[in-house]
């Protein structure tokens, strides 16, 4: 009599396990890459101003043993994050002016940021927040009451945005009320999450999270932070879709790095990987002067050449809108 072999699937962790698991030293980091010694001084010296955070799903999208890998130039940190270039500041945006509760920006007409979680799943060396007071604009459940209450107050403002940190770095519980109680203030029209995870955690977009974000009346606008087509693999194309499907669009915006997409071919397939992906490019902005990311920077001109020439390359749908953000303006200032 034949006997039926069951064979054993292999456990794949939560998205929490696989967050929690992420490379936090740097020597691990080189390590895992085969990057040598040559590199690990300056990584841990950028270390010690900006840790590191590299989970597996991202990690396993680079090629090991090169040093000019573009995903990995994003988050390794280098000596040149120690240097102090007049102009780069802790606060390049001014969101310090801007913010009439705990957690709470309020910078352009119509539409607010929350600060829905100061945790990331990744930390990018060129991030505008990387000097952010997070343990200041961390509200309890209780504070909540004030921004909810400033949201009531104001019927101009029709757009939330849950940022961070990355807003889906919280808790599923804690979304769910957050979202219940902006559901709950009639004049908000739509939602919009600002976020990486489905990017370098894809398992991140589970039942769970498509059930609170699906059973909301808002309109639903997810917009993702790829900056180079390398980081989209066959999972983000499902987490993209798992979103699709419970009627979410999907955005994209970059940022212009130095040694990683100031290239008009690698500019044009991302736009065209985005896109086989169901994400619309969005906005490519210019660095934000934050200090520490002065090596990322492409100058204004370069940047304006770089986009003229990628109108060569693609149709108009899917041409970022080359941007930077200017403190004190109503709205990004296109270049």
């Amino acid at each position: 009599m034949q006997e039926n072999i069951i064979i054993a699937q292999p456990h794949t962790p939560s998205w929490q396990q696989q967050l929690s698991q992420a490379i936090r030293d740097p020597a691990a980091l080189c390590q895992r890459l085969g990057l040598g010694d040559t590199w690990l001084p300056g990584a841990r010296n950028g270390h010690q101003l900006f840790e590191i955070c590299v989970p597996e799903p991202y990690l396993s999208r680079m090629t090991p043993g090169d040093p000019n890998d573009p995903l990995l130039r994003q988050v390794l940190p280098l000596n040149a994050e120690a240097q102090t270039p007049a102009g780069y500041v802790a606060d390049p945006l001014a969101e310090a002016d801007h913010q009439p509760a705990k957690g709470l920006i309020h910078k352009y007409a119509g539409r607010v940021l929350l600060i829905a979680s100061p945790a990331c799943a990744i930390n990018c060396r060129y991030c505008f927040r990387r000097h952010f007071p997070y343990s200041d604009n961390s509200p309890s459940r209780a504070q909540w009451q004030e921004t909810l209450d400033y949201l009531r107050a104001d019927t101009t403002i029709h757009e939330v945005i849950l940022s961070g940190g990355d807003p889906l770095a919280a808790s599923d519980r804690q979304l769910t009320w957050l979202v219940e109680q902006l559901d709950n203030i009639p004049h908000l029209k739509r939602l919009r999450i600002h976020t990486r995870l489905p990017v370098v955690i894809p398992d991140r977009v589970d039942d769970t999270v498509l059930g609170w974000l699906g059973s909301t009346r808002l309109q639903k606008v997810v917009v993702l932070h790829v900056n180079h087509a390398n980081e989209i693999d066959q999972a983000v194309v499902d987490a993209c879709a798992r979103l699709k499907q419970i009627g979410a669009t999907l955005l994209n915006q970059s940022v212009l790095l130095r040694n990683v997409n100031d290239r008009v071919t690698t500019l044009a397939a991302l736009s065209e990987r985005l896109f086989e992906a169901g994400i619309l490019p969005y906005y490519l902005h210019v660095l934000d002067p934050v200090q520490g990311a002065a090596h990322f920077d492409v100058p204004d001109e370069e940047a304006r050449e770089l986009v003229a020439e990628l109108r060569n390359h693609l149709p108009g749908f899917l041409m970022p809108r080359l941007v930077r953000e200017i403190p004190g303006e109503g709205s990004k200032t296109p270049l």
